[in-house]
């Protein structure tokens, strides 16, 4: 055979021509790892992805009329105010009311569905404190 091998590499197949495609495609769990039936849910209802978004898409919308009313200041101020509250908490073995983040959204006077059914006691959070704030700090 005259061929060389450049002649030979040239007509051969490439590797990604016998990966199967479709509905019987092989899961690769070295390239994509492990599958997760909830990241390929799809909504089961419209209004899930309204209920999810609500309080960002609530305050989106505070943000705009206060920038329409009093300019540009006001949302940033607000903006930097919630920045700060978020950050502030309690030990995380410690419930945390976020009080202060509710204040500035002006929901500390509304009672809601997850102020009766978030009973800090029944909360499967508590755990051992020191191995808990280890893991906050990345030490474990």
């Amino acid at each position: 055979n005259s061929r060389g091998a450049s002649s030979l590499l040239k007509d051969s197949i490439p590797v990604t021509e016998f990966s199967a495609s479709g509905p019987f495609e092989g899961h690769d769990l070295l390239l994509r790892g492990f599958k997760s039936v909830k990241n390929e849910l799809l909504p089961s209802h419209p209004l899930e992805l309204l209920e999810k978004n609500f309080q960002l898409n609530q305050d989106k919308t505070n943000f705009d009329t206060l920038r329409n009313i009093q300019g540009l200041h006001a949302p940033l101020k607000l903006q930097m105010e919630f920045r700060a509250v978020k950050q502030v908490q309690r030990l995380p073995f410690l419930h945390s009311s976020n009080m202060a983040l509710d204040t500035l959204r002006g929901n500390d006077e509304c009672i809601g569905f997850e102020d009766i059914l978030n009973d800090p006691s029944q909360s499967e959070v508590m755990g051992e404190p020191h191995m808990m704030m280890e893991h906050k700090l990345g030490l474990l």
